[in-house]
């Protein structure tokens, strides 16, 4: 397989330990002029819904890379450690857990999956709590370096894939699930379009008031609206503020977003 240049890396290992140093350690060791792009290492703990969907809202924008992704609550459990490779090319390298899927997904679908049992590719001891240094890094800085994904392991038809995240359309609005929230507090949920009306339309926001929007300061300061952000999902925000603060909404809760004349209370 051809040599790349870049992996990607995306945790939740957090930045207060050395778990990120001791994964770079490992990559920079076996193929030391390969570049690491960090992703995040902020998904929080166990959270594998938010990391797939960090990594799929990303890997569009990264070079032809291995991406190494790590959240890992099973890790030292029967579930597989894998490598995937994308209909353009790209790896994927983590746990079967559906983390890697939406990614893989935005970048064309899966063409092929190997379940990782080659452990003349693992570091030399293999903790069992410790498989992104141990497993994972050293596999995807070979990757990186042109080694056959074929010879990493045994290839396998499927892998886990996450549970689709609730969207309901209605003829006057949309009630979805949110899918993630950011720094900023940014309700991101997964519907990509509701029959909302153009910028500047009165919805509600689970009975809330709220216009819809083209960004932030369509409304007022403190006021909420509807947009599509950077990702193409429809989105809850408050004009200098937090949406999750103000609806007291997080990742998995329902949004019942519909034009004003046609409110209801969720």
């Amino acid at each position: 397989m051809m040599a790349v240049r870049w992996i990607s890396f995306t945790t939740d290992y957090g930045l207060t330990d050395g778990f990120v140093a001791a994964c770079h350690g490992m990559i920079a060791r076996l193929a030391p002029e390969v570049r690491v792009i960090d992703v995040t290492h902020l998904v929080p703990p166990g959270d594998v819904t938010r990391g797939a969907a960090v990594l799929a809202q990303t890997v569009p924008s990264l070079p032809l890379s291995v991406h190494l992704a790590v959240v890992d609550p099973g890790v030292g459990t029967a579930r597989r450690a894998i490598a995937v490779e994308a209909a353009d090319g790209s790896l994927f390298v983590g746990p079967d857990n559906g983390l890697l899927v939406p990614a893989a997904e935005a970048l064309g679908g899966i063409r092929r999956a190997v379940h990782l049992t080659n452990r003349e590719w693992f570091a030399p001891h293999v903790s069992h709590t410790f498989h992104g240094r141990d497993v994972f890094a050293p596999v995807a800085a070979r990757l990186a370096l042109g080694a056959d994904l074929t010879t990493a392991g045994e290839a396998v038809p499927d892998v886990v894939r996450p549970v689709p995240p609730h969207v309901e359309h209605t003829p006057d609005g949309v009630r979805a699930e949110v899918l993630t929230v950011d720094h900023f507090g940014n309700l991101q949920l997964a519907a990509t379009t509701a029959p909302l009306g153009g910028p500047g339309t009165a919805v509600s926001v689970n009975g809330r008031p709220a216009r819809t929007g083209a960004t932030f300061g369509d409304v007022g300061p403190g006021e909420l609206v509807v947009l599509t952000d950077s990702a193409g999902h429809l989105a809850v925000a408050v004009n200098g503020g937090s949406a999750a603060d103000r609806l007291g909404s997080g990742p998995g809760d329902r949004i019942t977003i519909m034009r004003y004349d046609s409110r209801s209370t969720p």
